[in-house]
């Protein structure tokens, strides 16, 4: 019986994996270069932190979490997103006790149980930043200057920022008598989902993907329309910074995002070029998630991104990347005791910093070499009975055509030397 892998996952394979490996050294790049430290949480964590870090309202918890038992009788989730988790991390290792904020970031596979398209896996693999500990707008304005700069730097040029403030208690109270007001007339007619959100949390409706909902929507009060005065503030003061640093952007309403932990600024980063999953980085603030799940009443912002959408939208806008399959020295072995000095010579090459490489299929002398043109190889090295006698291999400078006897032992330095020093 063939086995194929679950529905919803992907194989990555060489020749699509360096685009993997590229973004993700670009964001260790950009993010370091902020000052972000990065952080590693377990895969699953239990149920209830995302329960209570995400929402109970949310299609993550209603519908989408893959939710299972233990041994033990433990309900464990495979986690959803990601900020729950360091989140969590952070009140658990009492990062709190440090130096503050704490600007960290992450990298790693999410999973969600959802119809598998373009962009979006049930398991997908976001990277994201958390900084907890400041409620400085200056920190708003710099996540979402550093999602811009990262996107920029993995050549991505179609990009719209969006931001708006969903506000706090405060203003959530107003907004909600409002909005349960207008929508009264027409709660019936609202899908199933926003029906039951219609007590719990009202504001949820406005991110409904329903054209149906968004209609019946299209009028409705928006928080931004009930910020209270220190909400309002805070928001002009993160417009005034991105203004101040150029960064261009559009403010909308109704973006809520889909996670009801958000509080003040809420930012979306879309691509234009890649279709219908347009939101290519997502966050906002979340000054009450640190108490929700057990720590001090402190606040927090991040974002998230998918490294799948994040690599859709690179092909899309045609970005170039070019990943050979090369190596620094092929090693030729041509018979029994050759082939051993040869692996020794490859030990020692790999352990200077050399890539080398081998046949490894019993390939004769010509099907090697045309390996080696195919590995771009810059040199060739063969041992035959004569190079053993010598103690000295051929070594083939692919460049120039130039062979030249090398003892055994200098040939690293060899090499080095005709590569000026450097080693790929």
């Amino acid at each position: 019986m063939a086995m194929n892998r679950p529905r919803g996952t992907a194989d990555i394979l060489p020749g699509e994996v360096e685009k993997w490996q590229f973004v993700e050294r670009t964001v260790r790049d950009v993010f370091g270069r902020f000052h972000y430290q990065e952080v590693r949480t377990p895969i699953f964590e239990h149920t209830e932190l995302f329960q209570r870090g995400v929402g109970e309202t949310t299609d993550i918890v209603e519908k989408e979490m893959y939710t299972f038992e233990d041994r033990g009788n433990r309900s464990l989730t495979l986690r959803p997103e990601g900020t729950a988790s360091v989140v969590r991390a952070y009140v658990e290792n009492k990062l709190y006790g440090g130096p503050q904020p704490s600007k960290l970031f992450y990298i790693g596979p999410m999973f969600r149980y959802e119809r598998p398209q373009a962009g979006r896996q049930r398991q997908f693999h976001q990277y994201g930043v958390e900084v907890i500990g400041s409620d400085d707008p200056a920190v708003d304005a710099e996540v979402i200057m550093m999602a811009v700069a990262f996107l920029q730097e993995i050549g991505l040029k179609q990009l719209q920022v969006e931001i708006n403030s969903v506000g706090c208690s405060v203003c959530r109270a107003a907004h909600r008598e409002h909005m349960m007001e207008h929508l009264a007339g027409v709660r019936e007619q609202l899908c199933k989902d926003c029906q039951g959100r219609f007590e719990r949390n009202p504001l949820r409706i406005l991110d409904c993907k329903n054209e149906s909902c968004k209609a019946l929507t299209k009028d409705a009060p928006t928080v931004l329309d009930h910020l209270c005065e220190s909400c309002s503030t805070h928001f002009a003061k993160v417009r005034t910074f991105l203004d101040a640093c150029g960064i261009s952007y559009v403010v909308n309403p109704r973006m809520v995002r889909g996670l009801d932990y958000y509080t003040k600024t809420a930012f979306e980063i879309i691509e234009t070029g890649i279709g219908a999953q347009s939101t290519i980085i997502g966050g906002g603030r979340y000054n009450k998630l640190v108490s929700e799940v057990g720590g001090p009443d402190t606040p927090g912002i991040g974002f998230a991104g998918g490294m799948e959408r994040a690599i859709l939208a690179m092909q899309a806008q045609s970005v170039s990347l070019t990943f050979a399959d090369q190596v620094d020295l092929y090693v030729i072995g041509l018979g029994p005791k050759a082939e051993t000095q040869a692996v020794q010579l490859l030990q020692s090459l790999r352990t200077e910093g050399f890539r080398a490489d081998k046949d490894y299929a019993g390939r004769g002398m010509k099907a090697q070499l045309k390996t080696a043109d195919r590995l771009q190889a810059k040199f060739t090295v063969v041992i035959g009975e004569e190079e053993l006698q010598k103690g000295a291999a051929v070594v083939k400078t692919m460049a120039s055509g130039e062979q030249q006897h090398v003892p055994f032992a200098d040939i690293g330095s060899y090499c080095k030397k005709h590569l000026g020093g450097e080693i790929k």
